[in-house]
């Protein structure tokens, strides 16, 4: 999906997602799944040219029930600097042909730091647990590619800025489950904007999950402003 596309599609009516950039509130997971988030990224390989994403845990806040989540808006009642994610899936198997037909599960935290269908305990607070803003699935057509009109996700202590992603087959059987990371230049002109909470206090290099796999998960292109919005763009192999 284009820039044009993306602000006559899912941003008419909103313009306070991109010209006011606000605060997100947020979910935390049931107790008995409250874990620190860790790397998982040891799943990894090569075939020719065509690399693997890395495998990273799908953290603590995982969709429950993505099948009733299938949308391309994920934004819910969240406010934020508008960002258009558009993902392209390959199949590494098949020389990093394009996967048409498989689910593609998103899901981050709003301005906050905070994730929907979670909260009310000691690691996020605020209660969502009734509330699936910045959670979606889709699925690939035959070029392999998705979108989601989002926001730019906030952060949490710990973690450096990211998107969860986690790819399935039509079965709903998981093949990989992968992050993005943010380049951090971007991440500070976003979080110096009204309604997010500053610099973030992880870095991709510190970080814990993306530390010894940062070059596959960082952004392939990132554009745009905290006026008009971003649009990311990232292909994940599979």
């Amino acid at each position: 999906m284009n820039r044009k596309h993306f602000l006559r599609k899912g941003l008419v009516g909103m313009g306070a997602i991109v010209a006011i950039p606000t605060v997100i509130t947020a979910c935390s997971k049931d107790e008995d799944s409250e874990l620190t988030e860790g790397s998982d990224s040891s799943d990894s390989g090569v075939i020719g040219d065509c690399e693997l994403s890395p495998s990273e845990t799908a953290g603590p806040f995982p969709i429950k029930t993505p099948a009733e989540l299938a949308r391309e808006n994920i934004i819910a009642d969240r406010t934020g600097v508008a960002l258009l994610i558009n993902l392209t899936i390959q199949d590494q198997s098949d020389d990093c042909n394009p996967l048409a037909g498989v689910l593609v599960d998103v899901w981050h935290c709003d301005a906050d730091g905070n994730y929907s269908q979670y909260g009310g305990t000691q690691m996020q607070r605020t209660d969502y647990s009734d509330k699936d803003f910045l959670r979606g699935r889709q699925t690939t057509d035959s070029n392999g590619q998705v979108s989601f009109i989002s926001i730019f996700p906030g952060w949490y202590q710990g973690r450096a800025p990211h998107i969860h992603l986690e790819i399935l087959d039509s079965s709903e059987k998981s093949i990989r489950v992968t992050q993005i990371a943010f380049p951090k230049e971007v991440c500070d002109t976003v979080y110096a904007s009204d309604g997010y909470n500053g610099e973030a206090d992880t870095q991709n290099e510190t970080d814990n999950v993306f530390s010894d796999s940062l070059n596959g998960n960082m952004l392939d292109d990132i554009t745009g402003n905290t006026t008009d919005g971003y649009t990311l763009t990232k292909t994940i192999v599979v």
